[in-house]
């Protein structure tokens, strides 16, 4: 498996959202690898990522893909990070490994209960031919990003940059499709609520957040009741990677105030 390792201190995975590309997050990778030692990777279905995914595991297969790289990396724990849907991901691994999770961060996710709306079902049906009006769809986080960078211009050209980002490293719609399908197999919430680790749930502003409504990722907080809550000002989504710094300041200090919760020790 193909994995990103960058960084000292407190360990922490991050698992990425549903286009399953690590590089999407490199602001916020690259700013919080600045606090902390940072572990993340690609999707275990996308090519890039050289990881083993079974068909029939499905889903299960991005949770033994964190397991695997813990283990690669020589860790017995670690904080536990996903972004959108690596949300689901992470909360998923925290039921099952609970020993291996010194804590969990959930940025922007989707919250257990989450079922796709018409909408997004359209997509999932249809992925190539829906994929111009996904793209069309995502011109709504401009607002944002102005909101972000403090101004119009500023914020175009942030979009700009972001954008050669994305077509630099395209999401293939077939494999976010079956990303959506194989939550309609897991059930997450039941084995999550016996989860105790110290959480913490980072949202964007409601007036900005265009694709996971921050009381949606709230709703960690009623299965975690122990969930501290961080907002991450100006910003929606996309706040791990228009504001990085921000966004490493408040999950760094978390990761680090909770990372003694259990000694670490070392695998092999």
């Amino acid at each position: 498996m193909q994995l990103i390792d960058v960084g000292s201190g407190p360990p922490i995975v991050v698992i990425p959202g549903i286009q399953g590309r690590w590089e999407w997050m490199k602001r916020g990778i690259d700013a919080l690898a600045a606090r902390c030692r940072v572990i993340t990777f690609s999707l275990a279905d996308e090519p890039t990522a050289h990881a083993r995914f079974d068909e029939q595991d499905g889903f299960r297969s991005y949770i033994e893909q964190v397991r695997e790289a813990l283990d690669t990396s020589g860790l017995a724990q670690a904080a536990i990070c996903g972004v959108s849907y690596g949300g689901l991901i992470a909360a998923a691994f925290a039921a099952k490994y609970p020993d291996r999770t010194a804590s969990l961060v959930f940025v922007s996710a989707l919250p257990p209960s989450w079922r796709p709306d018409k909408r997004i079902s359209l997509y999932a049906r249809f992925p190539r031919l829906m994929t111009p009006f996904f793209c069309l769809a995502s011109l709504q986080l401009c607002r944002e990003i102005a909101a972000a960078e403090g101004s119009f211009w500023s914020g175009a050209a942030a979009a700009v940059v972001h954008g050669i980002n994305v077509l630099s490293h395209p999401f293939e719609p077939r494999r976010m499709a079956r990303r959506v399908h194989l939550l309609s197999s897991v059930r997450i919430d039941a084995g999550l609520s016996g989860v105790l680790v110290p959480t913490l749930v980072v949202t964007g502003e409601s007036s900005l957040e265009r694709v996971v409504p921050p009381q949606m990722t709230l709703k960690y907080r009623e299965l975690l009741p122990q969930a501290q809550v961080a907002t991450i000002a100006r910003t929606g989504h996309l706040g791990l990677i228009k504001r990085p710094e921000e966004f490493a300041d408040i999950v760094a200090s978390f990761v680090t105030k909770h990372a003694g919760r259990t000694a670490e020790r070392r695998i092999g």
